[in-house]
């Protein structure tokens, strides 16, 4: 049963960006390269904020050590697939997302590896996660869904824009019917996390990754809401790829990850409507 919830899991990830990608245009892929500017601060929001903060919690609090890890992991993963659905949803700019979703996946193959060791460095201990394995994670979840989306909407354009919603509703399916099982077998580990500042610390990592995605995100509304999403989502293949090649023995670090996925959802959710009653009061 898990392994087919897993296989499950893996399919909707990959129908989505491959539907993304049935509807992309060369250009969208482009967007960012075209705007140094834009691109540098959605970095620095993405891939400097992100680590400072998680540090400087663990630094100050006394989280337990689960938590302490999870927080590192995913504050030096790279943004999800999932992301350019999720920013089209909150009215964001489809270009930049899908841009930044391809841009900030290659850069991670060599930033998350060196953003392990630094932090390992600064906490006094040993961690690392190779190149190769960052590569396999990103070019299985994005890269080459995404490439083969783009390969088939430049061969069969009218073909690639008709199954792109079923593809993507399909997507949809599979991932709300792994839901249910993933909470039922996860519930008790994740619920012996919750206290002693757990919860503050992970809506508290959201909510400072939504803020700095909105400021760096300049003045175009649909950009800031297209960053603070990238910021405050991590991938959290790539995060539980880390956690288990040096914490191997914390056997907790998958659900509070798990946590951390469900508080986001519930913090994007609140953060997208705040932006459409802000849409509709402009309007």
């Amino acid at each position: 049963m898990a392994a087919l919830i897993h296989l499950m899991l893996k399919a909707s990830i990959v129908l989505t960006v491959f539907a993304i990608g049935l509807s992309t245009r060369p250009q969208d892929v482009a967007y960012v390269i075209r705007r140094p500017g834009l691109l540098l601060k959605s970095l620095l929001s993405i891939n400097v904020v992100m680590p400072v903060f998680a540090a400087s919690v663990i630094a100050v609090t006394h989280l337990d050590s689960v938590v302490q890890i999870a927080l590192i992991s995913l504050s030096v993963s790279p943004i999800p697939p999932m992301l350019p659905k999720k920013a089209l949803n909150a009215a964001g700019d489809a270009s930049y997302a899908i841009g930044l979703l391809v841009v900030a996946a290659l850069l991670a193959i060599a930033i998350v590896p060196l953003s392990v060791r630094l932090m390992g460095w600064a906490f006094g201990r040993q961690a690392e996660i190779s190149r190769t394995e960052v590569a396999l994670i990103l070019a299985a979840n994005v890269l080459a869904p995404l490439g083969a989306g783009l390969l088939v909407h430049h061969a069969a354009r009218q073909f690639s824009e008709r199954i792109a919603r079923p593809l993507s509703l399909l997507a949809s399916i599979l991932l709300v019917a792994c839901i249910p099982p993933i909470l039922f077998t996860a519930t008790p580990a994740i619920l012996s996390l919750i206290g002693n500042g757990t919860l503050i610390a992970i809506v508290a990592f959201i909510l400072v990754g939504l803020a700095a995605g909105h400021l760096f995100g300049g003045p175009d509304p649909a950009n800031r809401a297209v960053l603070a999403l990238t910021t405050s989502s991590r991938h959290p293949g790539v995060a539980a790829a880390i956690a288990s090649a040096n914490f191997p023995q914390q056997k907790l670090v998958l659900p509070a990850i798990l946590l951390y996925l469900l508080v986001n959802v519930l913090i994007s959710i609140w953060y997208k409507k705040l932006l459409g009653r802000q849409h509709a009061t402009i309007r």
